[in-house]
């Protein structure tokens, strides 16, 4: 398995995307770029269940909040237990998995879930979710930073995580436009 993960990684690496729009999109994995996404959300997604009057507006803010935070908790560690070699051209260990893809989809997903009530359109942003998170694992590899199982790792790991979260809200809204809390 390994073995094709790396085979995969060095013939997507420098390939399908130009440098700088892979680039681009491995940055917006970064906790500079996805983090202020994510409180955006978390306060404005707070502001208006509060203002709509919703029981218990403050825990959908709150499980994302904790959603990120477990980020780092779990990928660190695992960074370490694993000690996967990085790809040619980097140095080290500890790229399984990939924190800028875990970074990426949480910060982005919990936006997304977030802000899913407010909307005419949720499968809009849904979708515009997907695709960035992929950008961001595609970017990842094609900029040699990340081999393909790290991303997927992630993803994967992540997903449940949000998964959690969204658990942890309830079905039933008080109007068609106020947060399900």
């Amino acid at each position: 398995m390994r073995r094709l993960d790396e085979r995969l990684g060095r013939a997507l690496s420098g390939s399908l995307l130009p440098r700088p729009l892979a680039e681009f999109f491995a940055d917006l994995g970064a906790m500079t770029v996805a983090l202020p996404v994510l409180a955006a959300a978390l306060v404005y997604t707070a502001w208006r269940g509060r203002r709509a009057g919703a029981r218990r507006w403050w825990l959908p803010p709150l499980l994302a909040a904790l959603a990120m935070a477990a980020v780092p908790a779990l990928v660190v560690p695992l960074k370490a237990a694993v000690g996967r070699g990085a790809p040619p051209g980097m140095d080290g260990t500890g790229y399984y998995p990939s924190g800028h893809t875990a970074t990426a989809t949480v910060a982005y997903g919990a936006t997304t879930l977030l802000l899913l009530p407010f909307l005419r359109a949720p499968r809009a942003l849904f979708s515009a979710c997907v695709l960035v998170n992929l950008a961001v694992g595609l970017g990842l590899v094609v900029r040699g930073y990340h081999w393909p199982a790290d991303v997927v790792a992630s993803w994967l790991l992540c997903g449940m995580l949000l998964g959690v979260m969204s658990l942890g809200r309830s079905t039933r809204r008080s109007s068609s436009r106020t947060p399900g809390c």
